[in-house]
């Protein structure tokens, strides 16, 4: 799919999704962080941890729209999907969920916990071994194998206008619990891999509150959305360096998010993982979160000034919270 064949999905089109994804999984809290304000001269600072949704991300919310979306002999047959984890697992409990057979091809070296988690939720895990190419390549490239000798529908993990229209949820249901406090927000900062959270969650935002200033947060070295957005055509950007963001080492955004994500005018920034190493230890120190650290990129790109926040009101994305005890511990210490 090029960006300029991507579907960008309408206001329509995000209720409805919306209406039956809100059914579907949890209402996470909005937590409002005073800490968060006096450092960084916000006038307020709302977190969105979708760490506490059900299956430790945002993930479940596009999974179930799409699977939603199936036809009644695909539901049947079953899909295959590939995912380094947070996909995989909300894929797998949306598919226990639905009765939808769930395969998922994961890297060999993904995290153990997340492998497990997918396994707990019933579905099939197929490992890759991607060597020195890019994992998400080889895994596709599996996935797009099984799909051809079992009958299986492939899905996209995020490039698809209705797992973007799914992950809107995100912002609508954020939108939802500002308004119920009568607050308002003019920036926002989401964390990216391919795109599909930032697209829906800008799509909601511009379509509701226009003029949001809304910012894409990638790890250093896989910027691919931000260089993206600056250039107004999908680059890739896999610098091959290692980082403590497992879950976002796509290389490129996706055309659907890409466009969504253009469409509301979105800008990037990418922060280096020693920003992110305090963004954890913050969360788990003042605002009582447990984040992997690919969920805490957008709270570092505040944190650490890269997104200058003095004077604003503003509401970070913090995405996942799938990571285990001793990994957590390593993060902190370096």
């Amino acid at each position: 799919m090029r960006p300029s064949e991507a579907v960008v999905p309408t206001a329509a089109d995000l209720a409805a999704a919306w209406a039956v994804t809100r059914a579907a999984t949890q209402r996470t809290p909005l937590l409002e962080s005073e800490a968060l304000a006096r450092a960084t001269g916000a006038v307020r600072v709302f977190v969105k941890p979708e760490s506490l949704q059900w299956a430790g991300s945002f993930k479940i919310r596009g999974a179930t729209w799409r699977l939603h979306r199936l036809s009644p002999a695909e539901r049947e047959r079953g899909v295959v999907a590939y995912s380094s984890g947070n996909f995989a697992q909300g894929l797998a409990a949306a598919g226990r969920a639905q009765g939808v057979p769930v395969t998922i091809v994961m890297p060999a070296d993904a995290p153990a916990t997340k492998r497990e988690a997918t396994l707990g939720y019933g579905a099939r895990v197929v490992l890759s071994d991607h060597g020195e190419r890019p994992r998400e390549e080889v895994a596709a490239a599996r996935a797009r194998e099984i799909a051809a000798a079992e009958g299986l529908t492939l899905l996209h993990p995020f490039d698809d206008p209705d797992i973007v229209a799914g992950q809107a949820g995100a912002g609508l249901e954020a939108l939802e619990q500002l308004a119920e406090l009568g607050a308002a927000v003019d920036l926002v900062l989401c964390p990216v891999g391919g795109g599909g959270l930032v697209g829906g969650v800008a799509l909601a935002f511009h379509y509701h509150r226009p003029g949001t200033d809304l910012v894409a947060v990638e790890p250093e070295g896989y910027d691919g959305m931000g260089a993206s957005l600056a250039d107004g055509e999908i680059q890739r950007r896999a610098s091959g360096l290692p980082t403590i963001c497992d879950a976002l080492q796509a290389t490129a955004p996706g055309a659907a998010p890409f466009a969504a994500a253009r469409a509301a005018g979105v800008r990037g920034v990418a922060v280096p993982d020693d920003a992110v190493r305090a963004a954890l230890r913050f969360a788990f120190e003042r605002l009582k979160l447990v984040l992997e650290p690919s969920g805490a990129v957008a709270l570092a790109a505040l944190l650490s000034g890269l997104v200058p926040a003095t004077g604003r009101q503003v509401l970070v994305y913090a995405t996942g919270g799938n990571v285990g005890f001793e990994a957590f511990r390593q993060f902190l210490e370096g």
